[in-house]
C-alpha cells in the first residue's frame, strides 16, 4: 500500500487534483470567480498539469525524460500562475489605500527580490541528488519556488499584522492553502536532501505531498463555498427592556482593538501622502 504506483499512491496523485477542477467548475457555475479571477486560472493550470504529469508517468509509451520535462512545463505554468494569484491579492488588500499600497508594493518588490536571491544561494549551495541535468534542475527549481511562495505568503501576513489591514476570509484561506503546502513541500525537501533517505522513506515523504496537496485543495474547498457565518444583528435601543439600561460606548485607546483598524490604516495613508507631496 505505502509503495510507489500502489492504489493509494495513484489515488493521491489523481484524487486532489480531480477535485481541485471541480472545485474551479463550482466556482465558474456559481459566478464566484469573479472574486478571484486568477485563482480559477491557477485551478484548472495546476489541476490538468499535475494529471498530465501522472499520465506521463504511467504511460509506457513516454520516456523518462519526456517525463520530467512535463513535469518542467508543469511546475512553470503552475508557479507562474501561483505567483499571479498573490500578486493580485496583495493589490486587492491595499486596494483601498493608495499612499500605503504604493509602499506595500515596494517593500513587496524588494522583499521579492531579497527572496529570489536567497533562493538562488540556496539552490546553488544545494547538492545535487541526480546526474540527469534534468532531475536535478527540477528539484532545485522547485525548491526555489516553495522559498520564494512562503517568503510571499508571510510577508503580506506581517504587513496585513502591522498596518492592521483586515484580509478577507476568502484571501485568508488562499494564503492558508498556498503556505501550508509551501512549508510542508521545503520541510520534505530538508530531509531529503540532508537524511539520504532509503527509496521506502521518498516514496513516504512523495505521499505526504500529495496528502498535503489534499488537505490544500479541502481548505480551498471550505472557503470558497461554505458560507460565512455572520453574527446576530444587536437588538435597537428600543427593543431593549426598560428596567436594562443602555450600555457605554466601548472605550477606544490609541492604537486600540479591531474596530479601530480602519482607522489605523486611514491615518497611516493621510500621512504618506502628506510626505509624498511635500
Amino acid at each position: 500500500m505505502l509503495q510507489a504506483h500502489s492504489s493509494l499512491w495513484n489515488g493521491l496523485w489523481i484524487g486532489p487534483n480531480v477535485l481541485l477542477l471541480l472545485l474551479g467548475g463550482m466556482i465558474w457555475s456559481r459566478g464566484l470567480w469573479r472574486k478571484f479571477p486568477t485563482f480559477l486560472a491557477f485551478a484548472l493550470v495546476s489541476g490538468i498539469g499535475d494529471l498530465s504529469v501522472f499520465y506521463a508517468d504511467v504511460a509506457p509509451s513516454i520516456s523518462a525524460a519526456n517525463f520530467w520535462r512535463t513535469d518542467w512545463a508543469s511546475l512553470l505554468l503552475e508557479s507562474l500562475f501561483k505567483f499571479i494569484v498573490i500578486g493580485e491579492l496583495f493589490s486587492r488588500v491595499l486596494e483601498p489605500y493608495r499612499s500605503v499600497s504604493s509602499l506595500g508594493r515596494n517593500l513587496a518588490r524588494g522583499s521579492g527580490a531579497a527572496l529570489v536571491l536567497l533562493a538562488a544561494l540556496i539552490a546553488g549551495l544545494s547538492r545535487a541528488d541526480s546526474s540527469m541535468r534534468l532531475i536535478s534542475g527540477f528539484h532545485i527549481l522547485e525548491q526555489t519556488v516553495f522559498i520564494v511562495e512562503i517568503g510571499l505568503v508571510l510577508f503580506i501576513f506581517l504587513f496585513a499584522g502591522f498596518f492592521h489591514v483586515p484580509l478577507s476570509r476568502l484571501s485568508f484561506g488562499i494564503l492558508l492553502g498556498f503556505g501550508v503546502s509551501a512549508c510542508e513541500h521545503l520541510a520534505a525537501w530538508a530531509i531529503l536532501a540532508n537524511a539520504a533517505p532509503s527509496a521506502r522513506g521518498r516514496t513516504l515523504l512523495d505521499l505526504s505531498n500529495m496528502s498535503t496537496h489534499l488537505i490544500c485543495v479541502l481548505i480551498w474547498y471550505y472557503y470558497w463555498l461554505v458560507p460565512e457565518k455572520k453574527s446576530p444583528p444587536v437588538k435597537d435601543e428600543q427593543e431593549r427592556p426598560p428596567t436594562q439600561p443602555p450600555s457605554d460606548p466601548p472605550t477606544t485607546f490609541p492604537g486600540g482593538g479591531p474596530q479601530d483598524h480602519e482607522q489605523t490604516v486611514n491615518d497611516w495613508n493621510r500621512e504618506l501622502e502628506r510626505l509624498i507631496h511635500q
